[in-house]
């Protein structure tokens, strides 16, 4: 039996971060810190080194920490979040729409009293209301193995001693 809403995505459990956000939040905020105080060269290196993160990992929680306090142009964080949750729900609905857009098809023919014709010229049989095609059927008739309709009345004149 087919459902018409397939069963939903498992997804995989996510892995642990490497590092909490306490532990973020606190490493941008010395780095912010440090800026205060004017120092510029080697400070992010400085403070990863301190609270044993990688020197990139903390480059990049120190540039979205930018973005998110509106002093480096970017995606904030939260935007992020309702974007995703935006293209996630659009998803969801284009295939909510397709699967209603087979169920309507199917039912409109189901509902129609007539099915699509084969030809141009079809018509309706003289015993019942249904339809028959024009187009002969191929795969019924018996196959002509070996002879052609010109073989085989020459065979039937040369039987007949007509031809001689």
């Amino acid at each position: 039996m087919v459902t018409p809403w397939p069963a939903k995505r498992t997804t995989f459990p996510v892995p642990p971060r490497k590092y909490s956000s306490e532990l973020r939040e606190r490493a941008v905020h010395m780095v912010f810190e440090l800026r205060d105080q004017g120092e510029r060269t080697g400070m992010i290196a400085r403070v990863a080194d301190q609270f044993g993160v990688h020197g990139e990992a903390l480059r990049t929680w120190v540039r979205q920490a930018e973005v998110d306090g509106g002093k480096r142009p970017g995606t904030s964080t939260g935007d992020a979040r309702r974007i995703a949750e935006f293209e996630r729900e659009n998803r969801e609905l284009r295939r909510a729409n397709e699967i209603l857009k087979a169920a309507s098809a199917y039912f409109a023919r189901e509902l129609d009293p007539k099915p699509p014709s084969w030809s141009g010229s079809s018509t309706p049989t003289a015993h019942s209301s249904a339809w028959s095609r024009s187009v002969p059927c191929w795969s019924c008739r018996r196959p002509r193995i070996g002879r052609s309709r010109s073989g085989s009345r020459f065979r039937r004149l040369v039987r007949s001693g007509m031809n001689g």
